[in-house]
């Protein structure tokens, strides 16, 4: 164990814990802002060594972006900021301490700390529901876009195999729990993707696919206007996507899910976007959290009680001056919660004065395939291939590094030219030897096609499929 709380006294230390769009933007604007005050040292923690940019992870998903186009090294970020790769494991903030341990190799190391940055992020929040968390796919990293994309390929290469219609209707029926921006961009992308990689697989037909995307709410992407959440549900269902509000998911298996409303449906696949939670690391935390566990503040992103503690992003609960309700845990407040808390912490040392935070959203973006997506700014909405226009460019502008964007322009590019990319990365190594091929067992039909084992239920042990609203 490499313990630095023992080494003699040391300049003010400032400790970041986390990596996203919180974290890494604190690190940059304290760059900045103390760049006369050399002796104070920076140390970023992450479990990452790089940024995501998570407003194109559905596009990852779908196949319309390389997965490390949209991530950008935290090390050729950082200029004087001390990099570490570490999961949080504990948080002392009494006798001022954080632990973390390497994901790989375990080694654990404790830094004393100073001023410490909470931008811990959040995490999916499967509530405790029967076999979900165990049965779906989650939407929050890199390694959850790039498992649903080959997820949805490794299915279409099983149901071409299939001759059996009930069997290839569980193997292509996708289930996606949660109909906000995660949930419609995702279903939009993953419908997109299917129906162009079928140019691709001749035996199979679009009119074969379901997709059933399952929203708690009276309307999809409650984050903005009714108006466009209309227009967001028409284009998906024009497209034949099942819409399902009010409907909540309540349990899941392998091959299937269960509804509130009873009916069952067979499927091999569901995506689970339908809540998130503060990261798990602040847990028994000594400061006050709110319900959902999401650290409280006041105004200056200071955590009361605790002088020199900071927290923003999705794990604080942040009040709005105006309203007094929490602001909403998205990219663009943690961006601006950035720059506030930088100037904050460096007031703390002297450097600066500090300023409050109040923010007013610019607007929202959601896309939708297709070419087709709603933006809402300030008082405007748009919708279709405008809107999809705005989409792409205000984000392609956000992307951190000019060498992302050129990639990102370039496999938007090649996604007009050429048909997507049915390669599986991610499906691991494949047997060659006849010793690595396990026997078939001539009890189970299944077994010979390397299938995911399910089991067919007669029609008349499940609900009917127009009932489940």
């Amino acid at each position: 164990m490499n313990d630095q709380g023992s080494r003699d006294p040391q300049p003010p230390h400032i400790v970041i814990l986390g990596g996203g769009f919180a974290g890494l933007n604190t690190a940059c604007h304290l760059e900045r802002l103390l760049r006369r005050r050399p002796e104070i040292k920076l140390t970023l923690v992450s479990k990452d060594n790089y940024s995501l940019f998570t407003p194109m992870l559905s596009e990852v998903a779908g196949g319309g972006i390389e997965p490390s186009h949209i991530v950008n090294p935290i090390r050729g970020t950082l200029k004087r900021t001390n990099f570490r790769e570490g999961l949080v494991t504990t948080i002392d903030l009494a006798n001022q301490v954080v632990e973390t341990e390497h994901p790989q190799s375990h080694e654990t190391s404790i830094m004393r700390y100073d001023r410490l940055v909470l931008a811990l992020g959040s995490v999916t929040n499967y509530r405790g529901l029967p076999g979900v968390k165990e049965s779906s796919f989650g939407l929050k990293t890199m390694a959850d876009a790039q498992a649903i994309r080959d997820h949805v390929l490794s299915i279409l290469e099983q149901a071409v195999l299939l001759d059996d219609r009930d069997e290839r209707a569980c193997l292509l029926t996708f289930v996606i729990a949660g109909g906000g921006f995660s949930g419609a961009e995702l279903c939009g992308a993953i419908q997109a993707f299917i129906e162009r990689a079928l140019r691709l697989y001749p035996r199979l037909d679009m009119s074969e696919v379901r997709i059933v995307l399952a929203h708690p709410g009276p309307r999809l992407l409650p984050e903005v206007g009714p108006g466009l959440a209309e227009y967001a549900r028409k284009e998906l269902a024009k497209r034949g996507v099942e819409i399902r509000l009010n409907t909540r998911v309540q349990a899941a298996t392998d091959h299937s899910v269960t509804l509130d409303s009873g009916e069952q449906i067979l499927t091999h696949t569901l995506v689970w976007t339908a809540g998130t939670a503060p990261s798990p690391a602040l847990k028994g935390i000594a400061c006050d959290v709110d319900r959902r566990g999401a650290v409280a503040v006041d105004s200056y992103l200071a955590v009361p009680g605790w002088p020199g503690v900071f927290a923003l992003g999705d794990c604080a609960s942040i009040p709005d001056p105006r309203t007094g309700k929490p602001y909403p845990p998205t990219a663009q407040h943690a961006i601006r919660e950035a720059r506030v808390a930088a100037k904050n912490v460096a007031a703390s040392l002297g450097v600066g004065t500090r300023e409050p935070f109040v923010f007013d959203a610019i607007g929202q973006l959601a896309i939708l395939g297709h070419r087709s997506a709603v933006a809402e700014l300030k008082d405007w909405r748009f919708s279709g291939f405008l809107a999809f226009w705005m989409w792409r460019t205000v984000y392609w502008t956000k992307l951190p590094r000019v060498d992302r964007q050129i990639r990102v322009a370039v496999d938007w590019t090649m996604d007009l030219m050429f048909p997507p990319d049915t390669v599986q990365i991610g499906t691991g190594r494949l047997p060659t030897d006849e010793a690595d091929h396990p026997a078939p067992d001539h009890h189970d039909h299944h077994d010979h096609h390397g299938l995911l084992p399910f089991e067919i239920v007669p029609a008349s042990n499940t609900a009917d499929a127009s009932g489940g609203g």
